[in-house]
């Protein structure tokens, strides 16, 4: 028989600890591994146990299937592929992959991203302290906005998109009120301003293909010159198979696939060099010989990256140990018995939260 608690424990203790390791300690101690609780208005099972987490994912579309609550489809969007289920998820996921490996055989894709970096990184001369998760997650939304939308950090729409993704981002996971003033009822507002954002950039970037067509140079808009011919954008909009409000929720969908995990992950990379001296020596001389090999201003390219085995490791290892992504939802298809009965779900639906907890924790 399972415990049931209120879900004011995650918001509270979250709001407390934030995102972090306390929060799952305090979880796992005082409400055990599986508890049931209310989120999203929904019945939901919350487990930490990894034997569990095992066992559902392993019976993905069997048991269990990709599910999340009804609330955050109206944020999301109903052809948001984080939200879609069944043949619709895995043709849209088909489609993500072959764009993004489109994307990446791109010999502008690494240059892009390693001027991004650099400009970063300049920004930190004379500056006593930096906030270094804070800055993990401004070079990542610069990287996707400039791959997905070709738009470079000195824009006014990058500007205007980050600010209402911002406020998306702090609505997503709130208590679901879509009354004004709230943050559920500001993110689903702020996520309208994106699509529409969107919209007009997907208008003008097909306005410039008729222009082109029409005989007036390729791309004609100076302002983007070497952009528009390579960005996750221009490729988008060869796919015949997707309509507009699925193109405009993959841009949304890659925002908020890669602004949360590639930062923390970023962190999570300096916070455990931070604890181990003699890998952070070793990572900045296998960097330094590969930049060694290289012109004063020319840029890596991805033979240089596949020379970085140590790196590579580094990476594996902060994935392994740290945790990127938190939790995830799925839904039981039908009454399940785990562990010879002593787990049995009989509330159907029922919604499963699982939160990814390392056992190196405890």
């Amino acid at each position: 028989m399972l415990e049931t608690y209120p879900a004011s424990i995650l918001r509270d203790r979250s709001s407390k600890c934030g995102q972090g390791f306390e929060m799952h300690l305090y979880i796992l101690i005082r409400y055990g591994k599986v508890f049931k609780t209310h989120l999203f208005l929904s019945p939901t099972v919350v487990s930490c146990d990894q034997e569990l987490n095992y066992f559902i994912l392993q019976n993905e579309d069997k048991l269990f299937q990709c599910s999340y609550p009804k609330p955050i489809h109206g944020i999301l969007g109903e052809v948001s592929m984080l939200v879609a289920v069944g043949d619709t998820h895995r043709r849209l996921r088909n489609v993500a992959l072959s764009l993004v490996a489109t994307l990446k055989s791109k010999p502008e894709f690494l240059g892009d991203i390693e001027r991004i970096a650099v400009r970063i990184l300049d920004s930190w001369k004379g500056r006593q302290q930096v906030m270094f998760c804070a800055e993990a997650r401004k070079f990542t939304f610069n990287v996707i906005v400039k791959q997905v939308l070709g738009l470079t950090p000195d824009e006014p729409q990058t500007t205007k998109i980050l600010e209402d993704f911002l406020t998306f981002m702090k609505g997503l996971i709130s208590l679901p009120l879509n009354v004004p003033g709230t943050p559920y009822a500001r993110a689903v507002k702020a996520r309208r301003r994106i699509s529409s954002t969107v919209k007009a950039i997907i208008e003008e970037r097909r306005r410039s293909r008729r222009r082109s067509s029409d005989g007036g140079g390729k791309y004609p808009n100076k302002r983007r010159s070497g952009t528009n011919g390579h960005d996750f954008l221009e490729i988008l909009l060869g796919v015949e198979s997707l309509s507009e409000d699925e193109k405009v929720s993959f841009v949304l969908d890659s925002l908020l696939g890669g602004y949360e995990t590639t930062s923390v992950l970023m962190a999570m990379l300096v916070h455990f060099l931070g604890q181990s001296p003699a890998a952070l020596a070793q990572l900045k001389l296998e960097h330094r010989t590969i930049r060694s090999m290289k012109g004063e201003d020319e840029l890596l390219n991805w033979e240089d990256y596949k020379k970085m085995d140590f790196t590579q490791n580094v990476i594996t290892e902060a994935l392994r140990y740290g945790n990127v992504v938190k939790f995830v939802h799925r839904k039981a298809l039908k009454d399940i018995k785990f562990r010879d009965g002593e787990l049995k779900m009989v509330i159907n639906p029922l919604h499963i939260l699982m939160w990814n907890f390392k056992k190196d924790w405890y």
